[in-house]
């Protein structure tokens, strides 16, 4: 455990804790879930790939991570109890300079989305707003189990992959890729979810009413697989429904292979859940994936 003692006396931010607050790890999903967005618009991003990068960045490093530093600032007090070596209170972030990163990010967002035109940039507006609403008082949608994963899960999910197709298209996406990227965005709260079992005791002591605390992590842990599942059966019947059914099947024997990894988070939820995290959501992903594709072949 770090004292934040040694670090009191910084007046200025540690690199190192800087790059730890806007949490690379996590940018993963919003960038894979725009990318989705991008092949299920079905048009081939020839002569438009500067847009197709600047929205992976833009959904990446930039709105994910400044929803984390956000987060993280508003999350002071319960990271200081959950994990006091943490850049803010550990120290190695002074003062008030996790606010600041957070605005300034905030910013660089809404400049960087303008350039994705109306659609991007509408996109963007709603992802930094949902971003302080989901940490920041008096709104804290965090507070709530259901509330704050299911905000979570649409901005990491569902927005950006809409994003993607409608930046491509140059309008609203179809009907079929808002649907399977609402469903994805659904199956998402239960990851979302399952990431809480790490701030179980924190969450418990400042009011933070999450599933595992309302709940406890057996039952948690059951309503986050239900949740996770079924949107994925929806997705499968969707697929069907289109005459799509080997991607349907793909994606089936990826939901049976998350039903065995789920059998597996069960018997220690609070345990398994971080090896969840990198098998049974690895396969969650890779569905979406398989579904974008399918949805390619749609358009």
């Amino acid at each position: 455990m770090i004292d934040s003692t040694t670090y009191s006396s910084r007046r200025v931010p540690e690199p190192a804790a800087t790059l730890r607050l806007i949490k690379p790890i996590t940018w993963f999903p919003p960038m894979w879930a725009y990318l989705c967005g991008v092949v299920s618009s079905g048009i081939a991003p020839s002569g438009q790939w500067a847009l197709v990068l600047l929205g992976v960045i833009l959904a990446g490093p930039i709105v994910c991570g400044m929803s984390q530093a956000a987060n993280d600032w508003c999350d002071r007090h319960v990271d200081a109890i959950n994990e006091p070596d943490r850049p803010i209170p550990s120290g190695r972030i002074p003062g008030k300079w996790g606010l600041w990163i957070a605005l300034a990010m905030s910013v660089l967002s809404l400049i960087v989305g303008a350039q994705l035109g109306p659609w991007g940039f509408g996109a963007t507006v709603f992802g930094v707003l949902a971003a302080w609403a989901y940490s920041a008082e008096p709104v804290r949608l965090k507070k709530s189990g259901w509330w704050g994963p299911g905000l979570v899960g649409l901005c990491y999910e569902g927005l950006p992959w809409f994003t993607g197709a409608a930046v491509l298209s140059l309008g609203a996406p179809s009907w079929s890729i808002i649907s399977v990227a609402a469903l994805y965005a659904i199956g998402a709260h239960g990851i979302m979810t399952l990431n809480d079992f790490k701030a179980l005791e924190g969450d418990r002591q400042t009011g933070v009413n999450s599933l595992p605390v309302t709940l406890g992590p057996e039952r948690a842990a059951r309503v986050a697989c239900w949740i996770m599942a079924l949107p994925q059966v929806a997705v499968i019947a969707l697929l069907i429904s289109w005459d799509k059914p080997f991607y349907a099947l793909a994606i089936a024997v990826l939901v049976a292979a998350q039903g065995w990894a789920m059998t597996i988070l069960l018997s220690d939820p609070k345990g398994r859940a971080p090896w969840y995290n990198g098998t049974g959501v690895t396969m969650y992903v890779s569905g979406m994936m398989i579904a974008a594709f399918a949805l390619r072949t749609l358009a």
